[in-house]
């Protein structure tokens, strides 16, 4: 029970029920926005963190926490909490910023488009986590191993890879550039074995004769 609640997934889960609980007693006294990444980002920069945690309703919620425990029991078998903390929190904000950032920019220039969103949500996080463990899996390194691609046509591949799981599960009103970021971020930090400890990334490198 002990090495259950030392869970960093376990932890993340509890992170956002209590953020959401805070979201409520928030809303209840009018300050609804109050956890939601937006533009000018450093107007409040606490979104950065608070968003990543935050959820619109408690579908919302529900399906980011059961995907959540999905991928993250198995992420952090292959690294160590604080890793896993940091990571998550880290994917999270970039992917919101990356979806509010490009809004801001493209929004004027197009037509009937937003030219501002908020961001909040934790499935750019938890599709990091998948994109790691796509990247950093035996099957994908067995794959890569057998073909010689300059880094460039590799990044190419993962930007191609994640363009197309991002579009496959794709739904009204979901945050499309920031899912494709996470899933990316994810995906080429377990090509490098990021999360993995110095001292056992060491030990995956093959013996040189």
């Amino acid at each position: 029970m002990r090495a259950f609640r030392r869970s960093p997934t376990v932890v993340t889960l509890a992170l956002v029920l209590a953020v959401f609980a805070c979201q409520q007693v928030a809303a209840s006294v009018g300050w609804r926005g109050l956890f939601a990444l937006s533009n000018p980002l450093l107007a409040r920069p606490w979104t950065l963190v608070t968003s990543v945690y935050a959820h619109a309703s408690v579908s919302h919620l529900v399906a980011n926490a059961l995907a959540l425990a999905l991928g993250g029991f198995l992420v952090e078998r292959l690294t160590t909490g604080a890793r896993f903390h940091a990571f998550f929190v880290g994917v999270g904000a970039l992917a919101g910023v990356t979806q509010v950032a490009l809004v801001g920019i493209v929004g004027p220039l197009v037509p009937g488009m937003p030219a501002q969103v908020s961001v909040l949500g934790a499935s750019g996080a938890v599709l990091g986590l998948y994109g790691y463990l796509l990247g950093a899996n035996r099957l994908t390194e067995m794959l890569v191993a057998g073909i010689e691609l300059p880094p460039r046509f590799q990044l190419a591949a993962g930007v191609l890879l994640a363009a197309v799981i991002t579009l496959l599960t794709a739904n009204p009103g979901a945050a499309l550039v920031a899912h494709f970021t996470g899933l990316l971020v994810g995906f080429l930090a377990g090509r490098t074995h990021l999360l993995t400890p110095g001292e056992r990334r060491r030990d995956r490198k093959p013996a040189v004769k």
